[in-house]
């Protein structure tokens, strides 16, 4: 196969859609908001994008029926914003392919009429979150003020280290097409998958794209979590380890 193919599924007629990335990152938070979204609203399929970049494995439904990795966009009617919700398994294996698939996905969003895009992400806090805090990084000062307006922090050098992977490209890249482009990213421990979080996010982006969504589902995941969370916190209440009897944790 070549680098990069496009199987084009659908191709619906969309207003003014706004591109939504949600894939694997820190906390999953970003890709549980955007399958949250497809949860709710049942997004119709419209594009795969396979490439080399992908681990090389296919994935294999309860049937027994296998399919080459990929990511997919599923356009989305909220009632409120048209959105173009990306969302997959793997990011790129290297930096050259970050930016080539970057790049096919924007130019997927353009053939849709997207001009405005979020990506959706965590940030690490190191330790366990107890009030979940959305931080945002624009590709345009002049879109920071109608963030915080819906709850989002803007903070001077975070998060440390930048914004890596699709998302940080989807304001990078996409800036410099003219896409209107913001990453809002909820704190999370780092150590867990965190559907609290997500729905931080997604209430974020709720409130700025003026759409409804519930969220029993990841309520659900969440009383699941809160579970593992405790084990944790009575591991962290603990007696110390002595430290002949620390270990390398591969």
């Amino acid at each position: 196969m070549d680098d990069i193919e496009i199987d084009e599924v659908a191709t619906p007629t969309l207003d003014d859609p706004v591109l939504i990335e949600g894939l694997p990152g820190v906390g999953h938070v970003g890709k549980l908001a955007a399958e949250h979204l497809l949860e709710e609203f049942d997004g119709e399929l419209v594009r795969r994008v396979y490439t080399t970049e992908f681990p090389p494995q296919v994935s294999v439904d309860g049937d027994g029926v296998a399919e080459l990795t990929c990511a997919e966009f599923h356009a989305v009617e909220t009632g409120g914003a048209d959105l173009l919700v990306l969302t997959g398994d793997h990011q790129a294996g290297s930096n050259a392919g970050h930016y080539t698939l970057t790049t096919t996905f924007l130019d997927i969003a353009e053939e849709f009429g997207a001009t405005r895009a979020f990506a959706l992400g965590g940030v690490p806090t190191g330790e366990l979150v107890e009030e979940y805090t959305v931080l945002g990084a624009v590709s345009d000062g002049d879109l920071i003020e109608g963030l915080e307006s819906a709850g989002v922090e803007f903070r001077p050098d975070e998060p440390a280290g930048g914004i890596v992977g699709v998302s940080g490209l989807v304001l990078g890249l996409g800036g410099r097409r003219g896409f209107d482009a913001a990453c809002l990213m909820g704190e999370t421990s780092g150590y867990l998958v965190d559907p609290k979080s997500a729905r931080a996010v997604l209430e974020v982006l709720a409130a700025r794209l003026e759409f409804d969504v519930g969220y029993e589902s990841l309520e659900d995941r969440a009383e699941e979590m809160e579970e593992v969370v405790g084990k944790i916190r009575e591991m962290q209440d603990g007696p110390a380890v002595p430290d002949d009897d620390l270990r390398y944790i591969g």
